[in-house]
């Protein structure tokens, strides 16, 4: 095993902000139990740990056919830029944190330039959604995939994809206990790629605007990331209503302490809105592509709380154009209902107990633990 005083070499990339959040969390948890270098791609969250990023986290950040191929020479650039800077930095583990398609275009390149070193995915893709066939694909080129969703490492067993660990989402740490408010500001949360905002944030215009003299909203408020902070305050100038942008988190915290209900685009705040026990709406447009593989697989659940549960626990609306009359609607009907609003409430704490603890054959762990066996499996075997 490796011994006291020893330092863990770690590789980290996160493509996206929710990556950034759980890989600048695995990064304290390490620094708590070992001496660690690390290196890799990130945004704030990792930076703030002390990461000069390789590239901006923001070139990964994509969603959609139509994204990818608008940036797909850069993308290609940069997987080559990460696999000969991991063939450089010669790190004891590589994590590659959910960007999923990115991630694995790494892996392959590196495993075609015979790197040793162990690699781990950090969020499981969605195989059980999509391509089950793509699960036992992985095997050859991931140690290990640590998952964020409970269910995940049996599928992922039942598939014959890599040894997969459940090791919970930082969020948790943020649970909260409350009842449905009477009256808060309503949040509107319509994601942080380009491609989300160009599909969503008309349409959340339209709704605030047609919402805010609801008795139940005291003010429309939209949390973002630090990065877009400006960009937003730019685009919701000219809206009807007044629009409070909050980017830093403990004041995102706050807001959802105080926050009457959420509209959020599918993703996984809106298990963080789950935790911290804020009734929602989830939406989401898709882009042309997305939309006929979403029919193709017979319109399958795409909010994480329902996923989850395995019930309709909140609304979603999967569009393929955008209908601020739908989304409006919904809306309206749990600021109408109280009661509505408690029962999801109810649903979140099931929800949030069984995310703490995982399942049976699976409970949940630490990430940090994870990452340190594969580096104990390496001193091992190199004495």
């Amino acid at each position: 095993m490796a011994g006291p005083g020893d330092r863990l070499k770690l590789f980290i990339l996160a493509g996206e902000p929710s990556g950034d959040r759980i890989a600048a969390d695995l990064v304290r948890r390490l620094k708590q139990r070992v001496p660690l270098a690390f290196s890799g791609v990130g945004g704030t969250e990792l930076q703030a740990e002390g990461l000069h990023s390789l590239f901006p986290m923001s070139d990964l950040a994509v969603m959609g056919i139509s994204d990818v191929l608008l940036r797909l020479p850069l993308l290609l650039w940069r997987v080559e830029q990460t696999a000969r800077a991991i063939r450089k930095a010669r790190p004891d583990i590589v994590v590659l944190v959910d960007s999923q398609d990115f991630s694995k275009l790494v892996a392959r390149r590196l495993k075609m330039f015979g790197f040793a070193g162990s690699l781990i995915l950090y969020v499981a893709p969605s195989v059980w959604a999509r391509a089950p066939q793509r699960a036992a694909k992985l095997k050859p080129f991931f140690a290990e995939v640590l998952a964020v969703l409970p269910f995940e490492p049996a599928v992922m067993e039942r598939l014959g994809g890599p040894t997969t660990s459940y090791v919970g989402h930082p969020a948790l740490g943020e649970r909260l206990s409350r009842n449905a408010l009477e009256r808060g500001p309503l949040v509107l949360l319509p994601g942080s790629r380009d491609g989300e905002l160009r599909r969503h944030l008309d349409s959340f215009r339209q709704v605030a605007e047609r919402i805010a003299d609801h008795p139940a909203v005291d003010g429309i408020v939209i949390p973002t990331l630090s990065s877009l902070h400006d960009r937003m305050v730019r685009e919701t100038a000219a809206w009807a209503v007044p629009v409070r942008v909050v980017s830093d988190r403990a004041a995102r915290a706050d807001l959802y302490r105080q926050a009457v209900l959420a509209l959020a685009v599918s993703g996984t705040v809106t298990l963080e809105l789950a935790f911290a026990q804020v009734p929602e709406v989830v939406t989401y447009v898709l882009d042309p592509h997305q939309a006929r593989i979403y029919a193709r697989h017979g319109r399958p659940p795409v909010a994480l709380p329902n996923i989850i549960l395995g019930r309709p626990a909140v609304p979603e609306l999967v569009q393929s154009a955008p209908d601020s009359e739908v989304m409006l609607a919904a809306v309206r009907v749990l600021l109408d209902d109280k009661k509505a609003r408690q029962d999801q409430i109810a649903a979140f704490g099931e929800l949030s107990n069984l995310m703490e603890t995982g399942e049976d054959r699976f409970p949940r762990q630490d990430p940090a633990d994870r990452v340190l066996a594969h580096w104990d499996q390496r001193a091992l075997s190199a004495s």
